[in-house]
């Protein structure tokens, strides 16, 4: 979709703005995660104790699910205000983590914008809906309801 207007972007709220690549979710990104967060608890680094857990093998952490939104968003045409000077991360309204996400499982993010607003001349604030599909799973792992904000 590219570059758009404020008047344009305006239009597509309550629409689906975008949706990504497939991604695989493999044990070495795991690992990196839990290196880079410190978390290592077994269900994510340790594969033979993790086989013994109901999931029956390691799982991705909830944070590093969603924290693919950025690079999963990079994989999509979603529209951008045009101008854009910088983006930043404002925060959440609300993050549920439905169904884990298995390693070696793909990925796919959905976008769908649910608010954009000028809060000050030059400055936007976008909310945008993101679900995280696991390919050949009826439940998402997560959805969210993320908010960043844009300066021109």
């Amino acid at each position: 979709m590219g570059v758009v207007t404020a008047e344009e972007m305006k239009a597509l709220v309550g629409s689906t703005v975008g949706v990504s690549d497939w991604l695989t979710v493999d044990q070495p990104m795991i690992d990196k995660f839990a290196e880079a967060t410190g978390d290592h608890q077994f269900i994510h680094v340790d594969v033979e104790k993790a086989k013994l857990t109901p999931f029956g093998g390691t799982i991705a952490h909830g944070f590093l699910s969603l924290s693919l939104m950025p690079a999963l968003t990079r994989m999509t045409d979603m529209p951008r205000l045009d101008g854009v000077k910088m983006g930043v991360n404002y925060g959440g309204n609300k993050t549920r983590f439905l169904s884990p996400v298995r390693s070696g499982k793909r990925v796919r993010g959905h976008f769908k914008l649910l608010e954009i607003k000028e809060k000050r001349p030059g400055q936007w604030q976008q909310t945008t809906e993101y679900t995280l599909e696991i390919e050949g799973e009826d439940k998402p792992a997560l959805i969210a309801e993320w908010i960043s904000q844009f300066f021109l």
